[in-house]
């Protein structure tokens, strides 16, 4: 199960009820953070999560928004006795951006932090999952990422079942997709078992809008997207390198994803949230907005 925890869906000015950018993906051992703004580690508590179990933080930009939470959380890891590598993702120059942070905000570490510079592709891949990310286009160098749980391999029962095949050591090797001999009759294993559609989940957390979008989300089973400006201010979404809401419902829609969750809000949609809501719903009808605190499930 893929467990979507959104920290932080506030823009730039946090208000009384959002915080800064930050949304947790946790998925069998792996904890993974994308971005981690001002606040964060207090959400963390608010949502009875426990930071130590951080594997992975995944760094969009060096935007204040978006990382002024890091220094208090990994000093924060350091006194709660976190003892595991963190590794830490993020576009162009973030090593040296997180070397200069880790100066300016002095403390003793006792863990490694290993810092990566990706660029678009798949930049880690483990057993049953892997990451990858795409350029996007905010002033400064900006990730989008998605996190892609691996279809399994699976047997098909009910055709083991109308075949009279039991259950034995044999079935392991259908699995590796190796064919098999059964009470003296061959099987192919191609007839036999199938796989799972891969799982994508898609965050694009600030970016102007761009052709490189789409292709990178599609067929997204979650799309978790930027949505700071309303319909109609379109010149302003572009002077400020962001994204409209009818634009993201496009992206949806074009994308084929099968849900659209939008974040990031401005403080200007405070007290009418359902009015960014309602726009890329117009478009994209399976849209919902994410408040501070809400968990997703997959």
């Amino acid at each position: 199960m893929i467990k979507l925890h959104f920290l932080g869906t506030a823009d730039q000015i946090p208000s009384a009820k959002r915080n800064h950018t930050a949304v947790l993906l946790n998925y069998n051992e792996e904890n993974i953070l994308v971005d981690c703004g001002e606040g964060t580690q207090r959400q963390f508590r608010k949502a009875h999560l426990n930071p130590c179990r951080v594997t992975r933080i995944l760094i969009t930009h060096w935007h204040g928004d978006h990382v002024l939470g890091l220094p208090g959380l990994l000093q924060t890891l350091s006194v709660s006795g976190y003892n595991k590598t963190l590794y830490i993702y993020g576009p162009k120059w973030i090593k040296e951006e997180i070397r200069d942070m880790l100066k300016v905000f002095g403390f003793k570490r006792n863990y490694e932090i290993k810092v990566i510079e990706v660029s678009s592709g798949k930049f880690y891949e483990g057993k049953d999952f892997y990451l990858e990310a795409e350029k996007m286009e905010h002033g400064i160098p900006t990730l989008a990422y998605s996190f892609v749980k691996k279809g399994q391999t699976r047997i098909d029962k009910n055709k083991l079942k109308k075949m009279k095949i039991s259950e034995g050591p044999h079935l392991s090797s259908l699995k590796n997709g190796k064919d098999i001999t059964y009470k003296g009759k061959k099987y192919k294993a191609k007839d036999l078992i199938y796989k799972d559609e891969d799982v994508k989940v898609s965050f694009v957390l600030d970016t102007l809008n761009n052709k490189r979008i789409i292709p990178f989300v599609k067929n997204s089973e979650i799309f978790i997207s930027e949505s700071n400006f309303e319909e109609g201010l379109e010149d302003k979404a572009t002077e400020h390198l962001h994204l409209t809401s009818k634009q993201v419902g496009e992206i949806a829609k074009r994308a084929k994803v099968k849900k659209l969750v939008l974040t990031h809000l401005s403080q200007r949609y405070e007290d009418k949230p359902k009015k960014i809501l309602d726009e890329a719903k117009k478009v994209f009808k399976n849209t919902i907005l994410a408040n501070d605190l809400d968990v997703i499930e997959i």
